[in-house]
């Protein structure tokens, strides 16, 4: 197939759609959230988060081992880099969410994930020096300031009532992770997005192999059933495969800071799930939630706030 007719393929076209990409993401995410608290304390979080990654690596390995052949001799010399990037994005942060879910609430998990873009915006400027522009710092609170609107449900005496246990921290921990996770990829190798996406689920599965056996020999293993099934066949396939390919494009194509106002989607496309598929009532407040995130998102993803 001929470059141009990759172009206009409708992967190709998606592959260059960053905004697009990143609202999948956010998507995807959000209905990994969801299921992660619901099998909370039936599916093991360290079994759960090896199981995802392994199935991830087997799922894409036919599609990106010449591309692995081919990038070797560069990866090999920023083997450091992306073993950090498979610590930060993928072993450390994914166990640790996971873990969280089984201490905490929706309602707090939500409001610490809004945190996101702040903890992305504090590594690239600790690290890299980059700074926010004005547009990128007004979007991140303006779509901030829709989160709340959504998780406090238009009551903000609410937040007095949120109390932080363990499971807050920990979660706010894998959030960091995250963040430091999104800078860093921005200093990625020049190589194939498959060779990257692939050798660093990899990695993760291997460094949480040991946490998964100590797991399964202190007397939690994964129940074999449906339920059990279906989650592993949504975090392999969705939550991993195709939402980490989706991000790294997209930020590869705008730039981590640019991207991350998008994180904010998550909680939102959350409070649509638990509408929809719980039957909650549609209130006022969901709407100006969601125009605040949309209008956050906007300005500070635009062409203008420059890519970092």
């Amino acid at each position: 197939m001929s470059e141009k007719s990759k172009t206009h393929s409708p992967l190709g076209w998606l592959n260059n759609q960053p905004y697009l990409l990143l609202s999948l993401t956010s998507l995807i995410w959000a209905g990994n959230i969801v299921l992660a608290r619901y099998v909370a304390g039936h599916v093991p979080p360290m079994t759960l988060s090896c199981v995802r990654w392994i199935g991830s690596f087997i799922l894409l390995w036919p599609f990106a081992k010449d591309h692995l052949k081919r990038d070797w001799p560069t990866m090999r010399a920023r083997l450091p880099l992306l073993l950090m990037l498979s610590a930060t994005g993928f072993a450390f942060n994914n166990a640790l969410s996971y873990w969280s879910l089984e201490y905490t609430t929706a309602l707090n998990a939500l409001l610490i994930q809004s945190s996101g873009p702040l903890f992305v915006a504090l590594w690239a400027l600790v690290l890299f020096g980059v700074r926010l522009t004005l547009a990128q710092l007004a979007g991140i609170v303006i779509s901030l300031l829709g989160v709340l609107t959504i998780i406090l449900r238009g009551d903000v005496t609410a937040l007095a009532a949120i109390r932080l246990n363990r499971g807050d921290l920990m979660f706010a921990g894998a959030v960091a992770s995250f963040g430091l996770y999104s800078a860093l990829v921005t200093r990625r190798p020049v190589i194939h997005q498959l060779s990257l996406v692939t050798f660093t689920m990899g990695c993760g599965a291997v460094m949480l192999i040991p946490f998964a056996i100590w797991e399964y020999v202190s007397g939690f293993p994964p129940k074999a059933d449906l339920l059990t099934a279906a989650t592993l066949s949504y975090v392999v396939v969705f939550a991993s495969t195709l939402a980490y390919t989706f991000f790294n494009r997209g930020v590869a194509l705008i730039g981590p800071n640019r991207a991350a106002p998008f994180l904010h989607l998550v909680p939102v496309f959350g409070s649509v799930m638990a509408i929809v598929l719980l039957g909650e009532e549609l209130k006022p407040f969901h709407v100006i939630g969601y125009v605040l995130v949309l209008a956050g998102v906007i300005i500070a993803s635009r062409q203008g706030s420059g890519k970092s």
